[in-house]
């Protein structure tokens, strides 16, 4: 008999390890399961037209030197507390704009307007009130800009 009990202890050892491989097993399955993203579905959106398509992309070998600027001849934005200055490069006048007008403003340029492609040159107004609130508000326009452009698909290049 004594023979006997250790086939039943074999037989109840590979039985228990077996049943902790597969409950081990069950466990990493199920982690494996709740960590994986579902399948997401294919998207096919299109970038919808902003009326700029038609300027070709920037060529930064017609920039001028970076240490003058004055020579810029695309559009020129100025980011300010109490909107964005669009500079009239005829006659160096700015016009101050709300941000959601400038999609409109840019797409109404002739494409003469973009001698180096889709870049405009970005510069801050320095606040005649330095306040918290001022200088908050001149972030938060400039980050409301920034990414319009990027909406718009329009480089920038930051004025020294």
């Amino acid at each position: 008999m004594a023979g006997g009990e250790n086939v039943v202890r074999t037989t109840v050892r590979d039985v228990v390890r077996n049943s902790v491989q597969m409950i081990v097993t069950f466990i990493l399955l199920g982690a494996l399961v709740a960590c994986s993203k579902p399948p997401q579905p294919e998207t096919t959106e299109t970038p919808q037209p902003t009326g700029l398509e038609s300027i070709p992309a920037p060529d930064p070998s017609k920039y001028p030197p970076f240490s003058d600027m004055r020579g810029w001849k695309n559009p020129y934005l100025i980011v300010r507390d109490d909107g964005i200055g669009f500079v009239d490069l005829s006659n160096r006048e700015v016009h101050i704009l709300k941000l959601e007008e400038i999609p409109a403003e840019l797409v109404s340029l002739p494409s003469s307007a973009w001698p180096y492609g889709r870049v405009v040159l970005v510069a801050q107004a320095v606040p005649k009130n330095p306040s918290e609130q001022t200088k908050a508000d001149l972030r938060k326009n400039r980050a409301l800009l920034l990414g319009t452009l990027k909406e718009l698909d329009v480089q920038f290049r930051e004025a020294p």
